[in-house]
């Protein structure tokens, strides 16, 4: 089976700011031809079942282990101080169990690099870096190290099965929606990392989300807060498909799932570099120490590092569930649109209050530079690549405005957004819609599917005119508690380079 796997990827240096700009959270993966979708299918109904089979007993197997060995611990108790005795050495036998749980998996090559640099003494190096963070697969880097104590969402405890075993590592747990989460696990890592108790080593994921491997984003400063020597360790999935990868804009975990057991075998590498010991300028100031690490990592690894945030999966996770044209892509956009100067004037907003008309809608690349006011150079053809049409070869304008929109008024609302959008997708500028304009607003807008935005529609025009104003929208929503729409704030826009 060959998989075709796309990381949106472009380069230009016109101006020297930036040598490539990459979209690390895209990955298009598809069963090209007859002969990988007929492999797949006999697989799937040969090798699948038995796979599953053996992985559900093994992974059922370490859960029933793990309980005994968690009876009688409170969440205190793990959190208070490492296991010893019994318990400890029962983490070997659940271990082993995951070990083959791996195998069972197909990753029958996990090959392990660099061991000379693994220090006899974990209180060396109390803090495991692993990069980058593409796959809950990863998973395995964990089973190869011992199962150190990971540092997870607090969501992940309460995981069918995989919760307890979890558990057994006494993890840190990260609350998300607590505002005093960052502090309070910081804190704990700090506490374990400077103990001189014998806590396993705590294993990070410092950029906080997955990507696509094609670069490293931001590094979290909090494992680096205790400014102790750490252990970076990489991984790289050498596949001749990308089955593993999961990010915002790609298949599924259970896709992913599927197309990983139906292969014969897949590998994984996974390296130690030398411990990274921190300067005391380092140690004073963890941005730093994160950012320096980073660049060790990515010069292993032969990739660039940039500086994308978990905010800006937000802004992108937003964008795609409002329908917002190349809303996964809006990270991209927002710099591309910082290197022209679009973010220092007004004339997206200007142009997007304006009626375009029908037969201007449509634009060349040379004419969608010339309508910003930029130069027609690779910056504007890569702003522009990002919302052509590849059958037409021209771009939808009043798509490009609508995402200029959503990135440029801060904490946007959902009404906001549309009282834009019904003039951008407004073609005579008369101030009403027909069905077929409403449902570009609707789709690009509300994240409505087509029927849906059909059906809004018709509920909207209850006197049957024909076509529908902002107003005519705005008193529907407020007068129908049935309807639901989500006046939520946009997240932070993200910040220039």
């Amino acid at each position: 089976m060959n998989g075709k796997m796309h990381s949106e990827t472009a380069t230009f240096s016109a101006d020297g700011v930036r040598a490539q700009i990459l979209n690390p959270f895209v990955h298009k993966l598809e069963l090209d031809n007859t002969y990988d979708k007929i492999r797949t299918a006999i697989f799937t109904v040969i090798l699948l079942p038995f796979r599953v089979i053996v992985i559900c007993f093994l992974i059922v197997t370490a859960w029933f282990l793990a309980c005994i060995g968690l009876h009688g611990l409170s969440e205190d108790d793990l959190r208070e101080k490492p296991m010893t005795g019994w318990r400890s050495k029962l983490r070997f036998s659940i271990l082993s169990l995951i070990r083959l749980v791996v195998v069972a998996a197909g990753f029958h090559r996990v090959r392990v690099l660099g061991r000379e640099h693994v220090p006899s003494d974990r209180r060396e190096a109390p803090v495991i870096v692993i990069a980058p963070h593409s796959s809950y697969f990863d998973a395995i880097a964990i089973v190869c190290l011992g199962a150190p104590s990971v540092v997870a969402k607090a969501d992940t405890a309460r995981l069918p099965f995989i919760g307890q075993l979890i558990n057994y590592t006494q993890p840190v747990y990260v609350w998300r929606d607590d505002p005093n989460s960052r502090q309070n696990t910081i804190k704990e890592i700090i506490e374990r990392a400077t103990s001189k108790e014998d806590w396993p080593q705590v294993l990070i994921f410092p950029e906080g989300t997955c990507t696509n491997r094609s670069c490293l984003i931001t590094f979290k400063p909090g494992g680096f807060y205790p400014g102790v020597p750490v252990q970076p360790v990489t991984i790289r999935y050498p596949n001749a498909r990308d089955t593993v990868t999961w990010t915002w804009d790609g298949p599924g975990a259970l896709k992913l799932l599927w197309l990983t057991l139906t292969q014969v075998h897949s590998s994984c590498e996974i390296e130690f570099l030398p411990v990274y010991y921190p300067n005391e300028d380092e140690k004073q100031d963890p941005k730093l120490y994160a950012r320096n690490v980073r660049d060790v990592m990515a010069k292993a690894l032969g990739v660039p590092v940039l500086d994308y945030t978990y905010d800006d999966c937000r802004l992108i996770a937003q964008a795609k569930q409002m329908g917002i044209p190349g809303g996964v892509a809006v990270r991209e956009v927002s710099e591309l649109r910082t290197l022209l100067g679009l973010t220092r004037t007004r004339v997206e907003m200007d142009l997007a209050r304006q009626c375009i008309q029908e037969e201007r809608r449509w634009v060349s690349g040379q004419e969608f530079a010339q309508r910003l006011g930029v130069p027609y150079d690779t910056r504007s053809q890569r702003l522009y690549k990002i919302f052509e049409n590849y059958d037409l070869g021209m771009a939808y304008f009043p798509d490009y405005l609508m995402c200029a929109v959503f990135l440029s008024i801060q904490h946007a609302t959902a009404s906001q957004l549309l009282e834009y959008a019904f003039k951008l997708y407004d073609p005579v500028g008369a101030g009403r819609l027909k069905m077929h304009n409403f449902e570009e607003v609707a789709t690009r807008c509300l994240g409505l599917a087509h029927e849906e935005a059909q059906n809004t529609f018709r509920q909207v025009d209850e006197d049957d005119k024909g076509y529908i104003t902002y107003d005519d929208f705005m008193s529907f929503f407020q007068n129908k508690s049935d309807f639901s729409l989500s006046f939520v704030e946009v997240p932070v826009k993200p910040k220039a380079q």
